[in-house]
């Protein structure tokens, strides 16, 4: 998809409406944001790389891990438009509650974090996972959710990586360092 389209869904799912009101005129700053509980909403050049590099498509299954604010959800949403299914992963249950509310495409589905299950299995397979939070190492339940032909852009071991799932084999390219909040273990 071209960085333009990527862009115009980023614009078109404005960021202030993802954001709390403290750091709302903040916006426009190319940094991550605080949403609380330890959470942030990821720096847009950020997220326009990642989504680059997912090549998200009209009517795709997208998994979004750790959706936090909800805006990668939404623009995951705007990108594969009312034919797709976007399901987000948030553990934070005050976090599911507001990205729920600013979220307008109701194609896009918001989904408690639940004990000992990374991402969603039950609603795969996905063609595209998108992951918002550092990892210590290649997630396989992740990997194990991703259609063939699927890709998943995720960072783990403080690098971000692209995954693809071919028929029997994985092809994972590195893609530079990057920082996110911990992806927190629900395994409790």
């Amino acid at each position: 998809m071209p960085t333009s389209e990527i862009r115009r869904a980023m614009r078109a799912q404005d960021r202030r409406r993802f954001l709390p009101p403290e750091v709302a005129g903040d916006h426009h700053r190319d940094a991550p944001l605080p949403i609380g509980f330890g959470q942030t909403n990821s720096q847009p050049s950020t997220v326009a790389t990642m989504l680059a590099l997912l090549e998200p498509f009209p009517g795709m299954r997208a998994l979004d891990v750790g959706s936090g604010s909800g805006w990668t959800s939404a623009i995951l949403g705007e990108l594969g438009g009312p034919g797709s299914a976007v399901f987000a992963v948030e553990l934070v249950p005050e976090l599911v509650e507001r990205s729920r509310a600013a979220i307008p495409q109701p194609w896009v589905s918001v989904h408690q974090a639940r004990p000992g299950v990374l991402g969603l299995p039950e609603h795969g397979p996905f063609d595209r996972i998108l992951v918002s939070a550092m990892g210590d190492a290649l997630p396989q339940e992740l990997v194990d959710q991703l259609a063939d032909g699927g890709v998943m852009v995720a960072p783990w071991g403080d690098v971000m990586h692209r995954v693809r799932r071919g028929q029997g084999d994985l092809e994972v390219t590195d893609h530079g360092g990057y920082r996110f909040v911990p992806l927190r273990d629900t395994r409790f």
